[in-house]
């Protein structure tokens, strides 16, 4: 799936959409103001909500909270881009998130996220099952449905997750790349060159030090609390972008040091920044090698 020079000159705009995770402990609309006020095309927002450490209190599928996410995308003309997330585990029933589907798509969301949290190594036709019945609900409203591959979930490897949605043959199943799993889960960008693609519609963005930690929760803190900018760290932007076709970028990169010492407003801020400068540099060098 290598791009050749004439697939990064033609009239493709990526949008540049602010994940929730980045900002994880702001409401919705709060987020869509922030993200208007710092130049981001469309957000991201967890209308599934997972009880990770630091995220809001509150449900995003109150009546309030729905109407005030409305009035701040109306006021903003900021974008939906995705929503997450769809989680597949033995804990969760997967007809429930219809609600919230349908919800994401009349907020203007082409896309799902979802990832798969069993214990279990051998249940591979249980992932493919839920993941269908996922992708089945969201067809009925026009939703992409975009498998991640964390590295400490269940599928913690490109292929695991490209298994599932080659079995599930699901029209709108794809994948989705998170730079930052696939530095962690040591996959080779080459193995992006076979893959179809129609199954991706947008990536996550961050970069990240060096090194990988060889236990679970020091992955964890890293993608929760610690992930850098965009050129701070050692992920090789164009090797990822190049195999990919032309998409959309999701930043998504929580740090929670930053946040202490700049705020939300001006961390999303120079989140954008640095992608677009170290995306704007990888693109020259695509074109140019």
């Amino acid at each position: 799936m290598s791009l050749n020079d004439a697939d990064f000159q033609n009239e493709f705009t990526p949008t540049y959409s602010l994940g929730h995770l980045t900002l994880l402990g702001c409401s919705i609309p709060e987020l869509i103001y922030i993200a208007s006020r710092t130049g981001y095309d469309a957000v991201s927002p967890r209308l599934i909500t997972t009880g990770t450490g630091g995220e809001f209190s509150y449900s995003p599928i109150e009546k309030d909270i729905i109407q005030a996410t409305r009035n701040a995308l109306e006021i903003t003309g900021v974008q939906v881009n995705d929503i997450e997330l769809a989680s597949i585990s033995t804990k969760h029933d997967i007809s429930s998130y219809e609600r919230v589907i349908e919800l994401g798509a009349n907020l203007g969301a082409k896309n799902l996220i979802s990832s798969a949290w069993t214990t279990e190594k051998n249940d591979q036709n249980f992932i493919i099952d839920q993941f269908s019945t996922i992708c089945e609900i969201s067809k009925k409203y026009e939703l992409h449905v975009a498998l991640e591959f964390p590295t400490f979930s269940r599928l913690s490897k490109l292929q695991e997750a490209v298994d599932i949605v080659e079995k599930a043959n699901q029209s709108n199943g794809g994948i989705l790349i998170d730079t930052l799993y696939m530095h962690m889960s040591r996959v080779n960008s080459s193995e992006l060159d076979d893959l179809p693609p129609e199954w991706f519609k947008f990536i996550q963005v961050c970069d990240v030090a060096p090194g990988i930690p060889d236990y679970r929760q020091g992955m964890i803190d890293i993608a929760r609390n610690a992930r850098l900018y965009p050129g701070e760290g050692c992920i090789d932007f164009s090797d990822i972008l190049q195999r990919l076709p032309p998409v959309d970028y999701c930043i998504e990169l929580p740090n929670k040091n930053r946040v202490a010492e700049l705020g939300f407003e001006e961390h999303a801020r120079r989140c954008l920044q640095s992608t677009k400068k170290t995306f704007e540099n990888v693109t020259d060098k695509i074109t140019t090698s």
